[in-house]
């Protein structure tokens, strides 16, 4: 985290005028964004004319029109995030951004005018696996954000998923092949107990 309110300033700027460049902004804007959010550059920094803001909520960050805020959505954070070409980095952002959107506890410092749409969790299903990973299996998260796993295969050999076969239901023997090569031979024994025994 920097602490820096003036070198978090340039970061700031630098992202918002990629957020209002468009096209090209998509090219600087991932990686700003990035940069922004592992050294919590949003917290506070120093705006043109000198006014010092500071802000704990990052959605009050993003949301607050320039030059104390980027005058954004977070579903266009999102989106950004999701043009990171890199899948460390990519992943690194959406679980820093998962990090930054969480709610504090104690004393909330804005009103909530919509409180389904504040109590919904932002982000995907990635998105909820890095925060569990993150809180309950920090060896694999760490694996995730290094790129040796991706977020659903660390959720199943961490237990908090099933791991999930396709099936073609339209033809059986593509079915069955697929259940041999996905379950251990007891598995397939014991489904086949189950299926004769509901015919």
């Amino acid at each position: 985290m920097t602490s820096n309110p003036r070198a978090n300033a340039a970061l700031v700027e630098a992202l918002g005028s990629a957020l209002r460049e468009g096209e090209h902004g998509l090219k600087t804007g991932p990686a700003l964004l990035l940069r922004i959010l592992r050294e919590e550059s949003w917290r506070s920094f120093v705006t043109q004319r000198g006014e010092l803001v500071e802000h704990s909520s990052f959605e009050r960050f993003v949301t607050t029109p320039p030059l104390k805020g980027l005058g954004a959505t977070v579903r266009l954070i999102e989106k950004l995030i999701d043009s990171i070409e890199d899948q460390p980095n990519r992943v690194e952002a959406q679980s820093l951004l998962d990090q930054a959107t969480q709610k504090r506890t104690g004393r909330p410092t804005e009103s909530v005018h919509n409180i389904n749409e504040k109590d919904r969790p932002y982000g995907t299903s990635r998105a909820a696996g890095l925060r569990r990973l993150r809180k309950d299996r920090p060896d694999l998260h760490a694996e995730v954000l290094a790129g040796r796993l991706s977020t659903h295969a660390a959720m199943v050999q961490a237990g908090f998923r099933h791991r999930m076969v396709n099936i073609p239901v339209d033809q059986p023997d593509a079915a069955a092949r697929a259940l041999r090569r996905n379950l251990a031979p007891e598995a397939v024994a014991e489904l086949a107990r189950l299926l004769a025994a509901e015919a």
